[in-house]
């Protein structure tokens, strides 16, 4: 019968809903716990100067500002393919190689600082160099921690990767307590504690992805030619969407007076708990994207995770519009409510559209859908010159700040939206479910 030869079209495993809530749900209870922690840090304001709090603020940018991102989907993306197409082999000698060259780069960076310190200290208005240095050991711990994390994504090991965000977040704030109240270190014992809380974060992600990278384990060449190829537009479409979450700090920093930084970074961290909030969600959509797209399978998570996204992103900002207050109150000095709280409804509306399109930069990426990547760049490089321009046009205004940012995450959103569900994607790749 004509019926018996018709192929069969493949069909979605409803199953794997109930593992995917699953996973999401301890990848978020795990994020919020992390999250508390790291605001407990922020406590410490209250007993160190402010202009040692804005030290803080944004020497913690600058290590946010490195392509952590774009380094940890990379290997999500990898392992997940890799565990497919049985090239843990290969997948070995990458992680060994990248390791290995971050760490040497590390190293020229250290040297680099040592010698132009005075420059630095005095051109980011630090109080001393102790910060640089405790933020120099920072950058190391946290070029390691995406590495690895990126290999538990990409092999699901989801369970050991919350355990690993929640006693990161512990013994961050825990450390930071001591190192400050206790030796008197100020903004030197904040980022202390925050590099020894992702340093032991670090110790377990390694420790629990040896299988793939062990020394006297087989491993095999990898084309790094076709590997260049295959992950620049990650590192590129990631790297985007990291420079718009992380870069306004830096930027700010130059035009604003330290006393008006810890307002701004205070916000900032209230604000950016939304994006810690929603960003596990899709980092549990995606190795599971790369999965299935390996092995040519339907999938329709896009649709569950963008709605559940934007759900919680919006009611996350109402909560924040509501409570925010309060924290700030709690966390900081009474002079400081005012404009915190002043600055708390435009960050969180610049972060709304940016929790959107990471999920549909997962999607797209995960997919192979590497056409929006240029238009990506084009906002990325837009973003960089027009932020300033508005600086210094309208000084004196921190809300300018928020302002551009938001438009220009708005921008990333519909861009990420068009390619998603307006241009018709090649024959070689899939339609992603409604």
């Amino acid at each position: 019968m004509a019926s018996e030869n018709t192929a069969t079209p493949p069909t979605i495993d409803h199953k794997q809903h109930a593992v995917f809530f699953r996973q999401s749900g301890w990848m978020m209870m795990a994020s919020i716990v992390a999250g508390f922690m790291s605001l407990g840090v922020h406590f410490l304001n209250k007993i160190i100067p402010q202009s040692e709090y804005s030290n803080f603020g944004v020497l913690v940018m600058v290590v946010a500002c490195l392509p952590t991102m774009p380094l940890q989907m990379v290997f999500a993306q990898q392992t997940a393919s890799a565990i497919v197409e049985n090239r843990e082999r290969q997948l070995n000698g990458m992680i060994r190689w990248t390791w290995f060259w971050t760490t040497s780069i590390w190293i020229v960076v250290v040297v680099l600082t040592a010698i132009f310190h005075k420059q630095i200290v005095a051109g980011w208005q630090l109080s001393s160099v102790a910060p640089l240095f405790a933020t120099l050991v920072g950058i190391l711990v946290s070029l390691w921690l995406p590495l690895f994390a990126g290999v538990m994504q990409g092999r699901q090991d989801f369970f050991w990767y919350g355990w690993a965000t929640i006693a990161g977040g512990v013994l961050r704030v825990a450390a930071a307590a001591v190192l400050v109240m206790a030796f008197h270190l100020g903004a030197a014992g904040m980022l202390w504690g925050a590099a020894i809380g992702v340093g032991i974060a670090s110790l377990i992600v390694i420790g629990r992805t040896r299988d793939f990278w062990m020394w006297g384990r087989p491993s095999e060449p990898f084309d790094s030619k076709a590997l260049f190829k295959q992950i620049m537009p990650l590192i590129l479409a990631f790297g985007v969407c990291q420079f718009l979450f992380t870069t306004d700090t830096m930027y700010a920093q130059v035009h604003f007076s330290a006393d008006s930084m810890k307002h701004y970074v205070a916000a900032g961290t209230l604000s950016r708990a939304l994006l810690w909030l929603v960003l596990p969600i899709s980092s549990v959509m995606f190795p599971k994207i790369v999965h299935a797209n390996a092995k040519q399978e339907k999938n329709n998570l896009l649709a569950i995770v963008i709605a559940g996204t934007a759900v919680l992103a919006i009611v996350g900002v109402i909560g924040l519009c509501v409570v925010g207050p309060i924290v700030v109150r709690i966390v900081y000095e009474p002079a400081d409510v005012p404009d915190t709280v002043a600055l708390l409804p435009w960050y969180a509306g610049a972060m709304i559209p940016l929790a959107l399109a990471n999920v549909l930069v997962n999607d797209l990426i995960a997919r192979a859908r590497f056409k929006v990547v240029p238009f990506m760049l084009v906002i990325g490089v837009a973003y960089a010159f027009t932020l300033p321009y508005m600086l210094r046009h309208h000084p004196g205004h921190m809300t300018v700040v928020l302002q551009t940012l938001g438009v220009f995450t708005t921008l990333l959103f519909i861009v990420c939206a068009w390619f998603t569900w307006g241009a018709k994607p090649s024959k070689s790749e899939p339609q992603p479910a409604a």
